[in-house]
């Protein structure tokens, strides 16, 4: 249980220190956003409870095809922020994010790589 906790606290922390940081700087916030760092907590998680090889390498792959959808989102929502607000910029940029994903996974499936 308190290897659970910890978890918890080290993510929860990355989570909140990265919220602080873009609150002074938009662009440093953005950088460190922009990494992949839930992808490599989770694979250290993964790793420091010996989780097998296979298991890690396919969570690594399947992230990468899942970040292909959500990338133009981060170009849409600023274009939507203007027109709609806040919210219904969020909801319009989570739609075309669902778009491309269910359009993506279903070029995919196509060749053998099923996302669903």
């Amino acid at each position: 249980m308190s290897w659970l906790i910890t978890k918890y606290l080290v993510t929860a922390l990355i989570v909140v220190l990265v919220s602080e940081i873009a609150q002074r700087s938009q662009k440093l916030g953005a950088l460190i956003t922009a990494l992949p760092l839930v992808a490599v907590l989770t694979l250290i998680w993964l790793y420091v409870e010996r989780q097998p090889s296979e298991q890690i390498a396919r969570y690594a792959a399947y992230t990468f095809w899942y970040v292909l959808p959500t990338l133009p989102m981060f170009l849409v929502f600023p274009v939507l922020l203007e027109r709609c607000g806040f919210w219904g910029a969020l909801l319009g940029s989570a739609m075309v994010m669902a778009g491309l994903f269910w359009s993506l996974a279903s070029v995919l499936k196509r060749f053998g790589i099923t996302l669903l």
